[in-house]
């Protein structure tokens, strides 16, 4: 049977374990950002394709945008779910959600 002393000192350990778990990420942590954006294109590279991958593969989505960041206007094209490539038509507003320039998130934009 273990002394009370080292049973003392395990539950010390985890105790300290399960208060040191870190937040989930937020779009306003350090590197990354959330901007209005506009979908400009929506392209699709098949199967076999220069950028469509094997051919056993489904292909690529890929959706071009127009945001605002700061007082510049900038051009972003992501590789995208066939979802979000069906769901955002060009034209469309949408929030973009980027950690370190990545696409994290396309949400329709808030009226």
């Amino acid at each position: 049977m273990a002394s009370p002393a080292v049973i003392a000192l395990v539950l010390a350990g985890l105790a300290g374990c399960a208060g040191s778990s870190k937040p989930t990420p937020t779009a306003e942590d350090k590197g990354s950002k959330v901007l209005q954006a506009v979908v400009t294109e929506r392209e699709f590279d098949a199967p076999g394709s220069a950028g469509g991958g094997s051919m056993r593969g489904s292909g690529t989505w890929y959706l071009s945008f127009e945001a605002q960041d700061g007082d510049k206007t900038v051009h972003y094209r992501f590789s995208v779910t066939q979802q979000q490539y069906f769901r955002f038509p060009e034209g469309t507003h949408v929030q973009l959600v980027l950690s370190d320039e990545r696409l994290r998130d396309v949400r329709p934009a808030k009226e």
